[in-house]
């Protein structure tokens, strides 16, 4: 069995929620704390065994290729300051992985989005982490995902549980638990109405895909939303007898895909860095106490 080495991240998005902040600069490079959000994501798949990592961008993301890229320029400056320890931080960025970009020339889809790396992965499996999820957790989520991958030889798909009025948001399973936390999905449905949804358990965004996955997409008309969805092609692999299963990620999802939840994850992860972190969490007693009274 060949180990997972490879990454797509899809970046192409405009980041609405964000504007103006995202006006001119992609969403994925707004900070939390002092790394852009994007740079947890290729960390953490890098602590699972990933050596390549392809972005998916679109038109005003030149930003995340410059940040995985060597910085003459900077770091000759932060040489010659003798800011040595600056220096240390950014070389470990462009040595994290092999990178590669690729455009999405038209929103089309997430599945659409995958597919335009396709031709970069060859008939491999793949991991596949979209840019809003991050977690607190002390193992990798990638390696979670790429360990039930290791087991079952099918795809994976990323499960977090969430309020019920919430399941209107993502995509939701129906599944039966074969083990803690690994789901055989019979069913994935793609933002359903509360009382139509057939559980809480929903895709964070992070999976494993398999060649048969790439196949389907790059065979796939515009689905029902009018895009080429990742939930639609599980759909065609599941009613064609394949199997498709979940794994409950543990730890604590950190959604950055909306204001509060990104302020949240800043918070979460400010208190957790050893700079600033003591001094964070005196602030934030004080604002309990300023609150209660």
């Amino acid at each position: 069995m060949n180990k997972i080495t490879k990454a797509i991240l899809p970046v192409a998005g405009f980041g609405t929620r964000f504007l103006p902040a995202t006006k001119a600069q992609p969403k994925e490079m707004l900070p939390i704390v002092d790394k852009p959000a994007i740079q947890y994501l290729v960390e953490d798949a890098v602590k699972a065994g990933i050596k390549e990592v392809v972005f998916v961008t679109g038109r005003g993301k030149r930003a995340i290729e410059d940040h995985f890229d060597y910085s003459f320029e900077l770091e000759k400056t932060l040489v010659e300051k003798n800011k040595m320890d600056l220096v240390e931080k950014i070389r470990e960025i462009d040595s994290l992985a092999k990178f590669s970009y690729v455009r999405q020339p038209i929103p089309l889809g997430d599945g659409h989005a995958i597919n335009c790396a396709g031709h970069l992965v060859g008939d491999e499996a793949v991991l596949v982490m979209f840019g809003d999820t991050l977690y607190n957790a002390p193992i990798s989520p990638a390696q979670q995902v790429i360990e039930a991958y290791e087991k079952y030889q099918c795809p994976i798909v990323g499960l977090s549980e969430v309020k019920p009025e919430e399941v209107s948001k993502f995509g939701v399973i129906d599944g039966v638990e074969v083990e803690p936390g690994i789901y055989d999905i019979k069913k994935f449905v793609e933002k359903p109405k509360q009382e139509a949804a057939p559980s809480n358990l929903v895709a964070v965004g992070i999976y494993v895909i398999t060649p048969e996955i790439f196949r389907i997409l790059a065979e796939m008309k515009e689905g029902k939303s009018g895009e080429i969805r990742l939930a639609d092609a599980f759909d065609i692999m599941l009613n064609s007898g394949q199997s498709l299963y979940g794994k409950k990620i543990e730890g604590e999802w950190l959604d950055t895909g909306t204001k509060f939840n990104f302020i949240k994850a800043t918070l979460t992860l400010g208190l957790k860095d050893k700079e600033i972190g003591a001094d964070l969490k005196d602030y934030l007693k004080g604002w309990c106490d300023k609150l209660e009274k």
